[in-house]
């Protein structure tokens, strides 16, 4: 078990935390992005990571469970169907965090915090394109060898195999008329 923090947090208590970060991650869903501290957006984060996976579920326990945190109804149904559509093929990082200027007034160091919702790219493709190379690497080398099998080849007998091979397609032919 992770060892609590110890003295302040964001705020005076524990429960006023909670309640911060909770309204945080309600602006974040609803906007897309905000702009706050830098050691707000770090807690915030695995918070709203956490209710974005909720959300991919869909089931009603975890609806219950991220209405826990997110009081607004409107909010957690956005979440539940836009932003947990958006975040269908990801499979973590679903929020950013970029560093900006410091605030003016109290040069506390600023971030953004934002939803990502750039597509992911596949890796069961990229995996499919290296399996197929592999196997044509592989299969380059039998092909050759084929070749030059039948480079050595006495011409007679390719060209016996010519002469039979028309033959046979004309069996066919009259077979199926």
């Amino acid at each position: 078990m992770p060892t609590p923090k110890k003295g302040p947090r964001l705020a005076s208590s524990p429960a006023h935390e909670r309640l911060m970060l909770a309204n945080m991650a309600t602006s974040l869903f609803q906007n897309g992005q905000i702009t706050t501290t830098l050691p707000k957006a770090k807690r915030l984060r695995p918070l709203a990571e956490r209710l974005i996976t909720f959300a991919k579920r869909g089931d009603l326990h975890s609806r219950r469970r991220v209405m826990r945190v997110i009081r607004n109804k409107s909010v957690v149904h956005i979440l539940f169907t836009q932003i947990a559509e958006q975040m269908e093929q990801r499979e973590g990082g679903y929020t950013r965090i970029v560093k900006i200027a410091p605030r003016v007034g109290d040069n506390a160091p600023a971030a953004i915090i934002e939803l990502v919702t750039e597509p992911v790219a596949k890796k069961a493709v990229v995996k499919e394109a290296e399996a197929a190379t592999k196997v044509v690497e592989e299969e380059a080398p039998a092909v050759e060898t084929e070749a030059a099998e039948a480079a050595e080849a006495p011409v007679e007998e390719t060209a016996a195999a010519e002469a039979e091979a028309p033959a046979e397609e004309a069996e066919k032919a009259e077979k199926a008329e």
